[in-house]
């Protein structure tokens, strides 16, 4: 087949070093634990410009008491009044404060704290005074929302299926569901509790034996799995949990009142504006297991007749999610999209009436929009190229949301009366947070001189002022690596984003090692608004590599073609993109092209193997919690739907031999470049046994390879797992690429 010849068309977006001239102090691995995180940001609805209240949550990684070298994340709750330095902490000490609301009137939030265990939820004065503890249900309480009126507030709980077969108020008549529990030769009816139901015992008749092999389920000693998604992050599931619905009154001593019933979940729950119902997303056909079932509908769930649900947005084939009333109650924001194959949801909005939409319709927006907020702008800004309409005194209904975009988290706002969109923020920074009204923004911002701070803003997002400086003080003197961003032209002829950074002590006339660092997902986006990559980026700058990362097709941020363009193409079209950015990079004057390296995470843990079994240029590659045979992800790991989605399943017509050429397993026996794989050992996103057929069968072949196991670790080891492990992480890449392209000390050469 001819191809193309690649286009590379550079564009100079930043090529700097920041330094203090005096310190020069490099990014060092523990800065990992000195990196503070805002979000949870919620202003007051009594604010105004001139006085402006805004909740917000710090993330922290602080030491454990009596564990050297452990830490614990915690988060808690500030106060800021929109002036620079004035933030006060409302919650503090070794528990965390999370999810907090304001009530309507100001005067009081609600938030979620644990005790013995489990979430509840707390309600503070703001004015001052203690917390008290609303909520002290057996299942746990998260989510809390303030009605309307104050007076109630509604939130979530996760119940088990064991503790719901036998709660007579979920479950009126302790009944089965509706779905089939798929036990071979058995029905619902039969596993059902029995009023005089047998003693246990291994020797007695065979109801007594199955009371003896159900109390070994119960005491741990076996997991039965009937199931289709068992598999957890960290452990198999055999009992499925729901979601259920509350409502308690605002005072102490209260006794909370659910208000759905059976066996569903319903999430993403909100007040409507008349406080006669909640709206929430749940399974479309009650009827179908859970696990089968892959349309969502949006729903009213009434708060005065328990287990009265109605649907307000359904569609075969469709899910629907994120519900969100405009404050008048007259228009709704949502999210639709495909329910199965490759792709993202849209923004849609629809007219309200009570529980009843219509004039539904998706804004044409190629972009994966999520946290929508509404508020009411003196003028909203038409939207680039378009003819700004006149406006009422009464201003703009409008939509704010984030999105993933070019490399960054932008701010949007959407005008609902001429579905106009606007870009509020540039792709070079991420908005991680926000909340606005009429006549403020409060945001928080991720970018390359920053991993987060706070900001106060216009509606407009301009005349932007940081309020809030949480990682100053360790940032200062710190020598940081700006990206120069380009771009090049693939062979389906499609834009490729590429970044490339200068290790962070640049000295001109020496040359460097270069890592190609890659993203997972698939549909993962890098890039400087991207908060997950800042200290990993960093620190292999501050450690003298330089860094070339890509979005290659398949990767979110770009629209659906985009995102679809590795349908059945795991391998030789990402490989293509991130190479070529490869190539561009080690064209720089400062690379030692004798010295190139190479890893990524989750699907780039496969993308790293794929890349090394069909390319020799690199000295070393480190795979991490990768797969590496697409049939034994079927079974192995819980993201197994990623497989029938791009490939199909393996028994339909042809489909193996597209699972077998998309597999680097298949190609192990090309791998000759130095290899270190990585999996966390609780790791059931993509399973541990891809990583181990890796291993021995490079073992076998006698190739040069290394395998750590993670105890205790998960998928998200990188991100949010154990920071002991994550440092070591770091340290493992450092050490290992050293050993093949470090200028000092090298075992190879």
């Amino acid at each position: 087949m001819q191809h193309r010849q690649l286009l590379l068309i550079p564009l100079v977006l930043v090529w700097a070093t920041c330094a203090v001239a005096q310190t020069n102090a490099k990014v060092l691995v523990s800065d990992l634990t000195r990196i503070k995180q805002v979000g949870g940001i919620q202003l007051s609805p009594k604010s105004a410009p001139s006085q402006l209240q805004a909740l917000y949550t710090l993330t922290t990684t602080e030491p454990t008491p009596d564990q050297p070298l452990e830490y614990d994340y915690r988060t808690h709750i500030y106060l800021t009044n929109g002036q620079p330095g004035d933030s006060k902490a409302l919650t503090r000490g070794a528990e965390s404060a999370r999810q907090p609301v304001w009530s309507p009137d100001g005067k009081q939030i609600a938030f979620v704290r644990s005790v013995r265990g489990k979430s509840q939820v707390f309600v503070m004065p703001v004015s001052g005074g203690e917390a008290y503890q609303l909520t002290s249900l057996a299942y746990g309480a998260g989510s809390p929302v303030f009605s309307p009126d104050g007076k109630r507030i509604l939130f979530s709980s996760s119940v088990s299926f064991t503790e719901l077969m036998a709660d007579t108020t979920l479950n009126p008549g302790r009944g089965g569901p509706l779905w089939s529990l798929e036990k071979p030769g058995m029905t619902t009816a039969d596993l059902l509790p029995k009023k005089d139901a047998p003693k246990a015992n291994p020797d007695g008749s065979l109801a007594e034996i199955r009371a003896y092999l159900a109390k070994d389920v119960a005491d741990n000693k076996a997991k039965v799995i009937t199931r289709l998604n068992f598999q957890g992050e960290s452990t198999t599931e055999p009992v499925m949990s729901f979601a259920h619905l509350y409502v308690i009154e605002v005072r102490e001593g209260a006794v909370p009142k659910a208000i759905t019933r059976g066996f569903a979940s319903y999430q993403a729950a909100v007040w409507l504006p008349n406080g006669q119902a909640v709206l929430a997303v749940t399974d479309r056909d009650p009827a179908n297991h859970p696990d089968r079932e892959v349309d969502n509908a949006i729903v009213a769930v009434s708060t005065d007749v328990p287990g009265l649900v109605t649907p307000v947005l359904s569609e075969a084939g469709k899910s629907f999610g994120a519900p969100n009333p405009s404050p008048n109650g007259q228009k709704l924001a949502y999210l639709v999209g495909n329910s199965r194959g490759v792709g993202f949801s849209s923004l849609a909005l629809a007219d309200l009436n009570g529980t009843t939409v219509s004039n539904a319709k998706q804004i044409a927006f190629d972009r994966a929009a999520g946290n929508l907020v509404w508020a009411n702008v003196p003028e909203a800004k038409a939207a680039r190229g378009a003819k700004k309409a006149p406006t009422s005194s009464a201003g703009e209904l409008v939509v704010y949301f984030t999105a993933s975009a070019d490399g960054g988290i932008p701010l949007f706002r959407l005008n609902t009366r001429t579905n106009a969109i606007d870009r509020l923020t540039t792709p070079e920074s991420g908005v991680t947070s926000f909340d606005v009204n009429g006549t403020e923004l409060v945001f928080a911002k991720t970018e390359v001189a920053d991993p987060s701070a706070l900001y106060t803003a216009s509606p407009d997002a301009t005349s932007s002022r940081k309020i809030a400086s949480p990682n100053a003080d360790w940032l200062a003197g710190k020598t940081l690596s700006y990206p120069k961003k380009a771009v090049y032209i693939n062979s389906k002829g499609q834009a490729v984003d590429y970044w490339i950074m200068k290790p962070a002590n640049f000295a001109a006339g020496k040359t460097y090692p270069l890592v190609l660092n890659m993203h997972g997902g698939p549909t993962a986006m890098w890039g400087p608004g991207e908060p997950s990559m800042w200290h990993e980026l960093q620190y292999l700058c501050a450690q003298g590599y330089g860094v070339v990362y890509a979005n290659p097709r398949g990767s979110g941020g770009y629209g659906q073609a985009f995102q679809a363009a590795n349908y059945r193409d795991w391998g030789t079209g990402p490989a293509e993109d991130v190479l070529a950015a490869a190539t561009a990079a080690a064209r720089e004057p400062w690379v030692d092209t004798t010295r190139q390296v190479i890893t990524g995470g989750s699907y780039a843990g496969y993308l790293t193997a794929w890349i090394v079994a069909h390319d020799n240029r690199f000295k070393a590659a480190f795979a991490q919690r990768g797969v590496y045979d697409l049939t034994t992800f079927m079974g192995e790991g819980n993201a197994w739907g990623l497989v029938p989605n791009y490939f199909g399943l393996p028994w339909e017509p042809g489909t193996q031999a597209i699972l077998d050429a998309n597999s680097p397993y298949s190609f192990v026996q090309n791998i000759k470049t130095p290899l270190l794989i990585k999996h966390g050992e609780n790791d059931l996103r993509t399973g541990i046994i891809q990583s181990e057929m890796m291993y021995k069968s490079l073992k076998v072949l006698g190739r040069p390879v290394e395998y750590v196991r993670m105890p205790g670790a998960t998928h998200e080891l990188s991100r949010t797992g154990n920071v002991r492990q994550r440092i070591d992480r770091l340290l493992r890449i450092y050490e290992f690429f050293e050993r093949f392209v470090g200028e000092n000390g090298a075992l190879v050469k």
